[in-house]
Parts: structure tokens; sequence; C-alpha cells
């Protein structure tokens, strides 16, 4: 590495000190020259920072993949695979074809109008000295490719399909999982992202959502929700009297190698989402109020599941871990890091009561995702209008109710959080229905019984493993 920047070193030098020579020779031709060089030097770096993120964010379907795998059981991991590893798939085309449009086209305040029907168009922003001219305005804010900013946003969308999986698994068919993501990601997330991340309503009533606590994770869980108030609990998980019969995981060591690729994943789910590398300090801000979030939620969530299950329950301070994450996404660039521990606290007492209140209310959610991305989400974006500090990491956001700001950010926080939580729940409640209705959500008891993996696809994840790993 020193002798890479030494060589680095050596060629920037002559570079550096001969373009002011030229530039006193050939005035202000060769000043608009070197002008051009450095925008192009910046697009260019820009880009790679935005994509590498993008690239973190794309890993994190590897870590959902081994979490739902792992915590559910064996004779249903092949089902749980394949919906992971097709939803990316499904997400990229039906976000390319219609949900880039309807999230950022230039529109009304509710959705997208321009640039509908497969992403593509102009591409010219501030960063090239041109006016505007493209069908996206609202992230000309950023002066990367149009392909790197529909890239990163894709990750993002793809993600909140892929919430849903988790809470739905051990008995939906195939194929209407497959349905449900296409509408989700080619509609219902594009609209309410809009609201907010698209110039829409919600944005103008000043509402904040930095990296989607609620564009992205509440989405996912009002959608999740609708889907399982609708599937019904598993076979056996609630005895006659209501009381639960626990049905555990079967494979630990998977859930936890995909918490970390989760954490992991993290940072470039946060920290990408300046699109850009222009402020520096903003960036290590970011990781560290993400990074803080989550370690003190394990904390919690592991003493909370101790005090209360008498043991330190590894499916609990993995959860914690993601709680905390979850939660921070929201406010990670408008929170101070001190801030940022005490959001990650409570997420992590919040996560392990709303596994508790779920199981009580008879709402069967394998893996917790409900818990993790539908309540954290919420709390996560209302804790913006707690503890935001004005441009704390350049954003003029106003300061949270617990820093003098009073109730202002607050009730566009709640207002965000209501809006989309009712839009979201009542829409995916009736697509959840019409495909019902029209194809079937739920597998067959037989099927169920006897595994997803079979019925399903015709194959098992354990074949050698069956006589024990089926039970």
């Amino acid at each position: 590495m020193k002798k890479l920047s030494m060589y680095l070193s050596l060629i920037a030098a002559p570079v550096f000190t001969v373009l002011p020579i030229f530039a006193a020779e050939g005035g202000d031709s060769a000043m608009a020259a070197i002008d051009a060089m450095k925008t192009s030097m910046q697009v260019g770096i820009d880009t790679v920072w935005v994509l590498f993120t993008a690239f973190l964010v794309f890993f994190m379907n590897l870590g959902f993949a081994m979490v739902e795998s792992g915590l559910c059981r064996a004779k249903n991991t092949v089902n749980i695979l394949a919906k992971n590893f097709i939803v990316f798939a499904i997400a990229s085309l039906s976000y390319w074809i219609i949900g880039w449009g309807l999230m950022y086209g230039n529109g009304n305040p509710f959705v997208g109008l321009e640039g509908l029907l497969f992403a593509g168009g102009a591409d010219n922003s501030p960063a090239t000295g041109e006016a505007y001219k493209g069908a996206y305005s609202a992230l000309s804010w950023t002066g990367v490719p149009m392909w790197a900013k529909f890239f990163f946003q894709l990750v993002f969308a793809g993600t909140a399909a892929t919430i849903v999986s988790g809470a739905v698994a051990e008995r939906i068919k195939f194929l209407s999982f497959i349905v449900f993501s296409i509408i989700l990601v080619g509609f219902m997330y594009p609209v309410t992202g809009h609201w907010i991340w698209g110039g829409g309503v919600l944005q103008s009533m000043g509402m904040f959502d930095f990296a989607g606590s609620t564009v992205v994770h509440s989405v996912g869980g009002w959608s999740a929700l609708a889907g399982v108030l609708l599937l019904k609990s598993r076979f056996g998980k609630y005895r006659a009297d209501g009381t639960v019969s626990p049905i555990f995981g079967h494979n630990m060591s998977l859930v936890t190698l995909g918490g970390l690729v989760l954490w992991f994943g993290w940072f470039g789910f946060n920290p990408g989402s300046t699109m850009g590398v222009g402020d520096g300090s903003a960036i290590a801000h970011i990781a560290v109020t993400t990074n803080t979030a989550a370690a003190t939620a394990i904390v919690s969530s592991t003493l909370v599941s101790w005090i209360f299950q008498k043991k330190p329950d590894l499916s609990m301070i993995i959860n914690g871990a993601l709680a905390g994450l979850v939660a921070i996404t929201a406010g990670c660039a408008f929170v101070s890091v001190s801030s940022a521990a005490i959001i990650g606290l409570i997420a992590g007492v919040l996560v392990f009561f709303a596994v508790l209140m779920f199981d009580r209310l008879k709402i069967d959610d394998p893996v917790g995702a409900l818990s993790v991305h539908l309540v954290n989400g919420v709390f996560g974006t209302l804790a913006v209008g707690l503890f935001a500090q004005d441009r704390i990491a350049g954003t003029a956001t106003g300061n949270g109710l617990f820093f003098g700001g009073g109730f202002k950010l607050l009730g566009a926080q709640a207002a965000g959080v209501l809006a989309v939580g009712a839009f979201t729940f009542v829409v995916a409640l009736i697509v959840w229905y019409l495909i019902k209705v029209a194809m079937g959500m739920r597998v067959s008891r037989e099927e169920e019984i006897r595994g997803l993996d079979i019925g399903e696809h015709g194959m098992k994840a354990y074949p050698d493993f069956q006589g024990f790993l089926t039970k």
C-alpha cells in the first residue's frame, strides 16, 4: 500500500504542478478545460461510491436469505431460498418497467407521471453545468449518471419485497408471493416513495427519512402484516387454549451469518444514501450512528431476553441488531452519536416486546420481520422528530422535540407514518385478497406438513438428513 501511494503521488504531483501553468498561459479556455476535468473526476468518484454502496445493499439479499431460512424449518429451506433469489429479479424488472418512473418521475405531489414505461431518457444535471432537462428532477441534486441513480434505488426497492418473504414464510404459495412482489415494487412502494423521496406531498410537509425507515422498512412491514392476517398462522403454531407452541428454526449458524451480512450491508444502505463523496464528515457521521444504534440495540435486546426468558436468546440478539439498524435508518444523518445510542437501546427493547405482542395476537411471523421492520421502522421515523439536531451532518432538518424544536418536526414525521401506513396496509390487503381469490395464497395442509420444498419445488435442501430435519 505504501508503494502504491508513493507511485500515485509521483504521478499526481507533476499533473497538479503543470496545470496552473497551462491555465495561466491559456486563459479562460484552459481554466474551463480544467474545471471540466475536475467535474468529470468528481462525477466518476461519486459514481464509484454510489455503485459500491449499492452492491453492498444488493449483498444484503444473502443476509435475508440466511436469516429467513435459518429461522424456519429445514423442510422449507429450498422454498425460502428460491423466494429470496427470485425476488430481486422480479424487483429489477418491475422497478425498471414502471416503478422508477412512478417514484422519481416529474409529476404531481402524489405520483410521478414522466419517465414511465422503462427507465431511461435525458440525464443532464447540475454536475455537468447544464440546466436539468430530464424526467427525474427529484434526484437532480446528485450528479452521478442516471443509471447509477437507478441501480442504487433499485436495491432499496428489492429490500422492501424481501421483508415480506420472511413474515409469510412456510405456508405461502410460491407464485402468489411472486405476483405480490411485482405489484409491491412496481406500484405500492414507488407511490409512497414519491411522497417522501420523489418531491411529493410528505417531503413538502417537512418529513425526513434519510435512508428508508418508512420508505423501505415500514412499507415492507405493512405489506407483510396484511399478508399474514389473510394467511393465518402456521399449522401447529398455537395450541387449542391459545398458548404458543414454539416452532424453532433449524440452523442458527445461518441466522448468525445472515445477521452479520445484513449489518455489513447496512454500511451501504445508510452512508451510501449521500449518493456522493463530497461531504466526507457526513459519511463518517452516518457510519458511526448506524453502527452505534446496532450495538446498543444488541445490548438491550440481550438484557431484556435474559431478564424475561432467563436465557440470552440468540435469535433476539440478532433481531436486536437488525431492529437498531432499522430504527436508525431514518435519522442516521440527522441525530448525534449519543442520540443514536439511545435510539438503539429503545429499539432493542421494542423488538423483544413486539415479538411477544404479535404472538399474543396470534399473528404468526416466523422470523420476526414485523417486529424488526414494521415496529422499528415506525419508531425510527418518529425518532427523527424527537432527536434531530439541525444541520448536525449538513441537512437543515430543524431540531426535534428533545432539542428545543417543539412538535413541528415530530408532527410531520407522524403524519408520514400514518399516511404511508394507511395507504400501504389498505392497498396490500386488497392485493393479497385478490390474489387469494384468483389463485389462492396458502398451500394445502398436507403440503405444509410435508414441507414446501417437495410440494412447491420437488426437491429437498438436505436429502441425506431427511430423517430428523423434517420433524
